[in-house]
């Protein structure tokens, strides 16, 4: 089966990486333009780029895939079917139709539920014990095609979007190759999705990040995984940002409303303890703004936060 991957990022990097294992034909890897980066602005290509060259497929990087020439040049490919994942732009129902098999998307969620950019991200935040990854065949919409295959995991709580990332990226690349063989074989039957069990996942933005000690600590705690490492949970301490980079509800402190969210109640050798909306956090792991990442106790050798102190804006 002649196969046309598209995909940007490391999550599909994993996919076409497993696909490669597994022997398929790959006859084009299609991806976003390189992008510059840091202060020298030094072109840097997506990981499914470089894992595609790194193996000998052929590489077509259009800045708009809906051009006519980029359209030409799919159908040159005489491709099979379209492997999608995290690719970055919309296919029309032009390049849709393309291949004998369409087009089937990896995506990170048990569709219906966490359509959109950040399903990863939103499962951590909203708290599932479950996720996985949907092979979906691609029509118009988005993330609305008829399901072909699903894989699940339970989601740890100690997950963080990096772990759950590299879990799903794992999953992923396991699925489709799963999905391909029985698609071969005539055996994959689409499953129509039930819109009304759909719920939303909007790309994660950092003001989404900042944390409301008003909520409760389970609430922050599920903020600061699902926003790790990007773009990460933050404060304020004496006016500058303060990222959250790991922490957990504190089962043992019992703050009886008697303190303001926010407020710092300890600042011991391992962690700092703050209250929030029905107790406290427990916070491991923080950086302050134009300092490095660091273990709470290696913060608090050089910044000596005291209890009553509040953190927020």
């Amino acid at each position: 089966m002649k196969i046309v991957f598209m995909g940007t990022p490391d999550f599909a990097a994993g996919a076409l990486d497993a696909l490669i294992g597994a022997g398929h034909e790959i006859v084009l890897a299609v991806t976003q333009p390189d992008k510059p980066k840091g202060r020298s602005s030094e072109l840097i290509p997506p990981p499914v780029k470089s894992k595609a060259l790194a193996h000998g497929i052929p590489v077509f990087q259009p800045r708009r895939i809906k051009t006519p020439e980029a359209v030409e040049e799919l159908k040159r490919q005489d491709a099979d079917v379209y492997i999608v994942a995290a690719f970055g732009q919309i296919l029309s129902q032009e390049i849709l139709d393309i291949p004998r098999y369409g087009c089937l998307n990896i995506h990170a969620s048990l569709l219906p539920k966490y359509r959109g950019a950040s399903p990863i991200q939103h499962v951590i935040i909203d708290g599932e014990e479950r996720t996985g990854i949907t092979i979906m065949q691609m029509d118009a919409g988005l993330d609305t095609g008829d399901m072909l295959y699903q894989k699940e995991i339970s989601i740890g709580n100690k997950d963080n979007y990096e772990t759950l990332h590299n879990n799903l990226m794992r999953l992923g690349g396991e699925a489709v190759v799963e999905a391909l063989e029985l698609l071969e074989q005539g055996k994959l039957i689409p499953k129509k999705q039930q819109d009304s069990l759909s719920c939303y996942a909007p790309l994660i933005q950092k003001s989404m990040g900042e944390i409301d000690f008003t909520q409760t600590a389970v609430v922050i705690d599920r903020k600061v995984r699902g926003m790790t490492p990007w773009p990460s949970a933050y404060t304020h301490y004496h006016g500058k940002q303060l990222k959250i980079w790991r922490a957990e509800p504190d089962q043992s402190l019992n703050t009886d409303g008697a303190s303001v969210p926010g407020q710092i109640l300890k600042a011991e050798r391992d962690y700092v303890a703050v209250a929030v909306g029905n107790g406290a956090l427990r916070v491991y792991e923080l950086q302050l703004e134009g300092k490095k990442r660091m273990t709470a106790h290696d913060f608090l050798l050089g910044v000596k936060m005291q209890p009553g102190e509040i953190l927020g804006q």
